[in-house]
């Protein structure tokens, strides 16, 4: 089976084919970083207007990349949510209308699914597994007990780890987005320079906090004044290492909830755009060894938003008869608990 896939839920227009053997046949991403620089952040209405002036281009290229046409695809699968209503909005309706015209199933796809099955396109990993998804608008540790189920332990109850990533750095001097600059300044820096508070850690439970800990950020530098180079790069390895011990702190939390619930192996995915800093990886998988898990984290190419994971998403979907209608709805906020699971008669 071919799926063709569609992402525009953030700052990345994006299309890719997958077969159901696991092949990326494409993968394309028009990046709008350049679009978004000057503002510090993503401006919903210039995403939008960029999905739509690149999207079909992308979709073609695609389609021509893999050698195939869109009637070869088997099913078109595209991001519902959640995300920026604008730009899903442009990506659902270019799904539904390719979708009318070829004949073809649509799958509507929630992006965080697609983030927490991306290890299972490279990788052989059984349900269930432990996911800790990691993006700029989300930070969640969720339970994947099969396709369309999934538990939720803990969430961020004000920004999310990204979005730290991203205030942090400009409260620094860097650019946007913050994280590549943070990761490659803290590697020359020294995380004992400056006291930073790990917010929730020690605490029951499995959510995370972020804010304190970019207030601790703010409070740093302007008590410090004018900060020489080194200094700004103590403060980012500073932070770094405060995220990382935050993140395993409610890692751990949740690991010993799913060790309870479940009979091992245990499997520990960490997934997301900010599975892509190695710091935060080399921290998790020291956790995860010392706790009996295997960690597996997607390629890079994987942890960012991109398409292959939605048509992946599609192909596993597909496979177990869940299609969706022409009408689904766009949403903004789509909880991982909400999607529906397969029936014993879809999984055949």
């Amino acid at each position: 089976m071919y799926v063709l896939g569609i992402e525009t839920s953030c700052d990345e227009t994006a299309a890719a084919v997958v077969s159901s053997d696991g092949v990326v046949r494409s993968s394309l991403i028009y990046s709008q970083l350049t679009d978004h620089q000057d503002y510090g952040g993503v401006v919903p209405e210039i995403a939008a207007r960029a999905h739509v002036e690149h999207l079909d281009g992308l979709v073609r290229d695609a389609l021509a990349q893999a050698d195939l046409a869109l009637g070869d695809m088997d099913a078109i699968a595209a991001t519902a949510g959640p995300g920026l209503i604008g730009g899903v909005l442009v990506g659902l309706v270019t799904g539904k209308a390719l979708a009318l015209a070829s004949g073809k199933p649509l799958i509507a796809v929630n992006h965080l699914e697609g983030h927490a099955l991306s290890a299972r396109l490279f990788d052989d990993i059984e349900f269930p597994f432990l996911v800790l998804l990691v993006t700029g608008g989300h930070c969640q540790l969720v339970e994947a007990l099969t396709l369309g189920q999934y538990r939720l332990l803990g969430t961020t109850i004000d920004d999310a780890v990204g979005e730290a990533f991203d205030k942090a750095a400009r409260l620094m001097g860097f650019g946007y987005p913050g994280g590549p600059e943070i990761e490659a300044a803290a590697r020359q820096g020294d995380p004992n320079r400056f006291p930073l508070p790990r917010p929730m850690s020690g605490r029951a439970g499995c959510d995370f906090s972020f804010s304190g800990l970019k207030t601790a950020v703010r409070r740093t530098v302007e008590q410090a004044g004018p900060m020489d180079g080194q200094a700004v790069k103590n403060l980012a390895a500073a932070f770094q290492s405060a995220v990382a011990d935050v993140l395993a702190d409610r890692t751990s939390n949740a690991m010993e909830i799913f060790t309870d619930r479940h009979a091992g192996p245990h499997r520990l995915v960490v997934a997301g755009g900010v599975a892509a800093n190695q710091a935060l990886a080399t921290r998790l998988g020291g956790l995860a060894e010392s706790q009996g898990f295997s960690l597996t984290v997607p390629p890079m190419e994987l942890c960012t938003d991109n398409a292959a994971m939605i048509a992946w998403a599609g192909v596993e979907r597909l496979e177990a008869g869940l299609t969706d209608d022409l009408e689904f709805p766009a949403r903004a906020r789509w909880p991982l608990d909400e999607l529906p699971a397969p029936r014993a008669t879809d999984v055949g």
